[in-house]
């Protein structure tokens, strides 16, 4: 569906925001396969999030959800039931990546899929680390969903990822639950550690150290009452919106602000972005804190090497800030972005050529020049909800009102998005 984007004068306002997309993924399957009952505050709102609620219920837990509020009757580690059909990940990637490790380990056979888009995500980072613990698993062509996943008693690993990637880490650990003996997964560049939190509340006996993750297998997991932050990345989206729209003030309520993900903050005062934390908690494990924004000319900078990793997210929304930066934006050591919902540098550049952004494409990231105007255009989030959101930011700041296609994309991690910038756009 066509969205009608008219350039905005400023923000102004304070926002709260759905819950964290991947911290909401991750206390789902948990409280399934912890003891009792869970108790999720500020769910994630997203399709994504609704994705792993639903594979949790065909798996045989019952899950009640009012809006964002979630409660779900776990039934311990050996609880789940086969499913009567396929599994249905949509176009989550976490969902089916991280979930593939519990059903490694169940006594039946299941099969997962999603959509066109998950179709095409190879799993064979997944596949691998899986395979050592003693799993089964097909896939189409060897490497693409729909996976089919025969449980089989797991073994522990001890694994080093080849790339940094959550999800992966994540699947590992998961794994790592059902089997006997300690698993242990070692990480070259530090990814977010939303799991290893999330398990220590549940009760798993997780250490961390020198960037290795050790973890006691068959734990007794009790279920929790917690409250899900609000999600960082889609913060991200109003933070450049704020500080490209002259006059902006912002403030933005109760953002996680782990410091695993808080790169984001530190790289945007580094191009010198005005954005600053004025309270800090800590909710369940996780810093939570409030974000004031105030327009700001903005360098430009560098991403690249751990950075990157960091910030693999939000890279379509940095490359809109780029272009207008004063210094311009170079990324590298971004390919993964290639094998993302959309082809997303290939994506991101398309967009950007549309309103008249001068920027080379390079096989594992952009070269965006600074100082750029946007021009008003038809964009296309082909299908990418961060495409959508990034594009309707540059909208806000181009010279007449554009079209984005494919807008309803946004719903997949942030349904009141375009509801939530109306009430703070001037």
């Amino acid at each position: 569906m066509p969205q009608r984007i008219p350039p905005a004068r400023f923000l102004s306002g304070a926002i709260s925001l759905p819950g964290d997309k991947s911290i909401s993924h991750r206390y789902a399957m948990i409280a399934s396969i912890a003891q009792g009952e869970s108790r999720l505050r500020n769910y994630s709102t997203g399709a994504d999030c609704r994705s792993t609620l639903n594979a949790m219920r065909a798996l045989g837990i019952s899950i009640e959800q009012d809006g964002a509020a979630v409660v779900i009757r776990g039934r311990g580690l050996d609880g789940l039931r086969q499913p009567t059909a396929d599994l249905d990940a949509g176009n989550s990637g976490s969902t089916i990546r991280m979930l593939s490790g519990i059903l490694a380990a169940q006594p039946f056979r299941t099969r997962i899929g999603g959509d066109e888009s998950l179709s095409g995500r190879p799993m064979g980072r997944i596949m691998e680390p899986l395979g050592r613990m003693g799993a089964s698993i097909s896939a189409r062509d060897g490497r693409f969903p729909p996976l089919e996943i025969r449980g089989t008693p797991l073994r522990p690993v001890d694994y080093t990822l080849p790339v940094p990637s959550a999800q992966v880490k994540t699947c590992i650990l998961l794994a790592g639950l059902y089997a006997e003996g300690t698993t242990i997964v070692r990480e070259t560049v530090r990814s977010r550690d939303h799991t290893e939190i999330a398990l220590r509340e549940f009760g798993a006996d997780v250490r961390v150290a020198a960037r290795s993750i050790t973890l006691l297998g068959r734990p007794v997991l009790t279920g929790r009452d917690l409250t899900v932050p609000a999600d960082l990345s889609s913060a991200a989206f109003f933070l450049v919106a704020a500080l490209l729209l002259p006059g902006s003030i912002l403030t933005i309520r109760g953002v996680g602000l782990n410091p695993t993900r808080a790169t984001l903050l530190d790289f945007l005062k580094g191009m010198g972005a005005d954005v600053r934390i004025t309270e800090v908690e800590c909710r369940n494990g996780e810093l939570v804190g409030e974000l004031l924004v105030k327009s700001s000319p903005v360098r430009g900078g560098t991403i690249e090497k751990e950075t990157t990793a960091a910030l693999i997210d939000e890279i379509p929304v940095l490359a809109v800030l780029g272009a207008a930066s004063e210094q311009g934006l170079i990324i590298r050591d971004a390919g993964e972005l290639r094998i993302k919902e959309t082809d997303r540098i290939a994506t991101i550049a398309d967009n950007l050529r549309r309103m008249g952004v001068h920027l080379e494409e390079t096989a594992d990231g952009l070269i965006i020049a600074g100082g750029q105007k946007f021009r008003s255009a038809e964009l296309d989030s082909f299908g990418d909800h961060r495409i959508a959101m990034a594009f309707t930011v540059a909208a806000l700041c181009a010279d007449g009102e554009s079209v984005i296609r494919g807008a309803e994309a946004a719903a997949v991690s942030f349904p009141e998005f375009f509801e939530t910038l109306q009430g703070v756009r001037g």
